[in-house]
């Protein structure tokens, strides 16, 4: 199907008044910008072969800064990931430092977020569009600078790819300007996500990105 730039909205539709530093997890997709004249998103960072991800040089990169999102942020861990052609699938852990919680419940997100809205948030369909911060300063790494900060590195070190490796070059930003994430509520939606990230390679024929 070909990008049609008009189904997501360009404003911020972060859930308001839930604080994104606190202690939980989240299922973050991140996606490649669309390529100029191809209405696509360009296969950067390798191909599926046989239901499995072969990374290229830029995919590999992009693990690189995959391994390094702990050390610059303490209280964030990586969980499951996939690294695919123009996307990267994550579920990301913050801690903030708050030892014997369970980070697989999003404490009091009833009052933030209509049940409609969470339960349907599922796999990236329908998750909530991430962008800039709610305001103020929060304890901990807000979700938002870890992506960010993701981004400009990835996007750096890309950018030295193209011009000393030959990687293929990107439309105007290496990634898209936003982000889908999900709050992941419970233990079954942890292993129902989960399993969709580590079958998405496999699913490579059937999943939304693969033409868009």
């Amino acid at each position: 199907m070909p990008y049609n730039p008009n189904i997501h909205h360009r404003r911020s539709i972060r859930l308001k008044g839930y604080d994104y530093s606190q202690v939980g997890m989240y299922f973050v997709t991140i996606c490649v910008n669309v390529g100029a004249h191809l209405c696509v998103r360009p296969h950067l960072f390798g191909k599926i072969e046989n239901g499995k991800m072969i990374l290229n040089d830029a995919g590999i990169m992009i693990e690189k800064w995959c391994m390094e999102l702990s050390h610059k942020f303490p209280d964030i861990t990586l969980d499951v990931y996939i690294i695919m052609p123009n996307h990267f699938h994550a579920i990301i852990v913050n801690n903030s430092g708050i030892v014997g919680a369970d980070l697989r419940v999003c404490p009091d997100i009833g009052r933030v977020c209509p049940d409609d809205v969470c339960e349907n948030a599922i796999l990236g369909e329908n998750a909530i569009l991430g962008e800039h911060a709610i305001g103020g300063e929060h304890v901990g790494s807000p979700l938002r600078a870890v992506v960010q900060w993701f981004k400009t590195m990835t996007t750096n070190e890309y950018i030295r790819g193209v011009k000393t490796l030959d990687w293929q070059p990107f439309n105007k930003k290496l990634w898209q300007r936003n982000y889908w994430e999900h709050i992941i509520r419970d233990d079954n939606a942890y292993q129902r996500i989960a399993n969709y990230i580590i079958n998405n390679p496999a699913n490579w024929d059937n999943d939304k990105f693969f033409n868009e």
